[in-house]
């Protein structure tokens, strides 16, 4: 079942159930797949709508580092329970040590022995890992094997 199904199905679920928080979260993730769709005038497949979750998910996890900063926890608390909801759309992250050992791949095959190279290591890698990694801790991880 595509990624909109489920979405349409759970917000149906919701709806029957009287469920108000994943009704709510089920309905901004089906605006946020629409907004693309009709901005861009395309029908989105499941890669593009797992980047536009992505997208979300990064802005939440923004979002509770600063409500926490802020000494807000009741809206971190909030965030956390959305993305909690976000990542059953998306697919299994890939662990640190499954990371480190692409960017081990990538620089070898990229042949990158400086910081000032990072850019081909990454897009040799970024294909690999995206949507399964976060990006901060592949850009980490290159760095550090750069020695950058």
């Amino acid at each position: 079942m595509s990624i909109k199904a489920k979405v349409s199905e759970l917000m149906k679920a919701s709806m029957k159930s009287g469920d108000k928080d994943t009704l709510l979260y089920v309905r901004n993730l089906h605006s946020a797949i629409r907004k693309k769709e009709i901005d861009d005038r395309v029908d989105l497949d499941d890669a593009g709508i797992q980047k536009i979750i992505g997208t979300i998910m990064k802005q939440r996890l923004d979002s509770i580092e600063q409500f926490r900063n802020g000494g807000r926890e009741d809206l971190a608390v909030k965030e956390e329970a959305e993305a909690a909801f976000l990542k059953q759309f998306l697919p299994a992250q890939m662990s640190e040590a499954e990371v480190s050992a692409l960017v081990d791949w990538a620089v070898k095959e990229s042949g990158a022995t400086t910081a000032k190279e990072m850019g081909k290591v990454m897009g040799l890698l970024m294909p690999k890992v995206q949507g399964k990694a976060d990006g901060k801790l592949v850009n980490t991880l290159v760095k550090a094997k750069l020695g950058g």
